[in-house]
């Protein structure tokens, strides 16, 4: 059985030796090519007529074949090719694989990337085209396709952003990266920002070795560098140092740490059979109405259990302003702060995307498939959040001063 992972197992022992010169090759390329697509437009002319060549369910169906007609195709990587194009008596049939005004080359180079984009391999990629198109072609061909995907991600990246984000949620992603021969693990920097109209939108991605708050601070200067001028909140976990860093680029910012995370660091140091009991009186501080009550359930919960789980309530305590932000604001507005929730899902999106790729064999290669995940994943995102026209009015008597609608 031939192995399809090996193009060169597809052909007979020494069939490439036949071939003396890379143009001799090419030109064999361009007929296989031809040959390929020539064979996909038969394919459509069957299905619009609703009957193969030769077959008796053609009879008296009013419509039939009528020869072909020559056209000069421009790929992009054959080149100049002419194909010929069947045609029909009735001059109804409008081939899909080529459209009018686009090339070959393109139909196809879009599929590839979509494929790309859903977490496919360059190997399942290649296997799908020449199954659907009837064209044999490399992984290295399928590489060099998304390679294009770096001109728009890098265009993406460096894009004018809004002057104001009523939100900001900033989180990171960890996938393993091959860097120097070694695989090792990399954060992915992801923010994402709420804008005037209640859409939400990725303001962008950065790769470093390890999540930090001064590589937080170099993201946060980027995006003031294109062209954001404040953040009204800023949604995060508790990394150290990461509310200095935002106050230092954006200053006026409102920090919420995420509830989230500071509840998943203290359960770290309960042990199981406590866990249940410590989370309802827990939860007693985060819900509470307001900071007041919030205060005298922390100190009811810090009573009960400060001996037992000393850490765990310091962590509390010494987190506390950052913590406690969302109680001043209404509870339409406390529900998308006071998580990192909103990016947290983003972050299983790319994994979903990501998932078939175990490691990436480089940078490049790890951000093609995160700009292809998040702008996958952003088509979704066509509508305000829940409730914006109420949220909307919220931000704007709370931060009236600072709102740009």
């Amino acid at each position: 059985m031939q192995n399809k992972d090996k193009p060169g197992e597809q052909f007979p022992k020494g069939f490439f030796k036949q071939f003396k010169s890379k143009e001799s090759f090419q030109e064999y390329f361009n007929s296989l090519f031809k040959q390929g697509i020539e064979e996909m437009l038969q394919s459509e002319l069957d299905e619009h007529l609703g009957y193969t060549k030769h077959t008796k369910e053609g009879y008296n169906t009013g419509n039939s074949r009528n020869g072909f007609f020559p056209k000069t195709i421009t790929t992009e990587n054959v080149g100049d090719i002419v194909l010929n194009i069947p045609r029909d008596r009735n001059g109804e049939f409008e081939p899909q694989i080529i459209p009018k005004g686009q090339t070959i080359s393109s139909k196809i180079e879009d599929a590839i990337l979509g494929m790309y984009s859903r977490g496919m391999t360059t190997s399942d990629v290649r296997h799908q085209v020449e199954e659907i198109y009837g064209l044999e072609i490399t992984e290295t061909t399928v590489s060099n396709i998304t390679e294009r995907i770096m001109i728009s991600s890098k265009e993406w990246q460096q894009r004018r952003l809004e002057p104001v984000y009523f939100a900001v949620w900033m989180d990171g992603i960890v996938l393993k990266i091959r860097e120097d021969g070694k695989v090792i693990n990399k954060c992915i920097y992801i923010v994402i920002g709420l804008k005037p109209d209640g859409i939400k939108e990725v303001l962008g991605f950065w790769i470093e070795k390890t999540e930090s708050a001064a590589f937080w601070m170099s993201v946060l200067t980027d995006l003031k560098s294109r062209g954001v001028e404040d953040i009204l909140i800023a949604c995060t976990d508790n990394l150290k140092g990461f509310t200095q860093a935002i106050k230092a680029v954006f200053p006026e910012t409102v920090t919420q740490l995420c509830i989230v995370h500071q509840i998943r660091n203290s359960c770290k140091f309960v042990v199981y059979k406590d866990r249940r009991e410590f989370c309802i009186d827990l939860k007693k501080v985060y819900t509470a109405i307001n900071t007041q009550i919030a205060l005298e359930e922390l100190e009811k919960f810090k009573s009960k259990w400060l001996k037992k789980y000393k850490y765990a309530i310091t962590s509390w305590e010494e987190n506390w302003d950052n913590l406690a932000n969302y109680f001043e604001y209404p509870l339409e507005l406390r529900k998308i702060i006071y998580t990192t929730n909103t990016i947290e899902n983003l972050n299983r999106g790319i994994r979903k995307y990501t998932k078939t790729k175990t490691q990436f064999t480089n940078e490049n290669a790890a951000s093609k498939s995160i700009y292809l995940s998040i702008k996958n994943i952003e088509m979704a995102w066509t509508k305000p959040i829940n409730n914006w026209g109420l949220i909307l009015n919220q931000f704007l008597i709370i931060f009236e001063d600072r709102c740009k609608v």
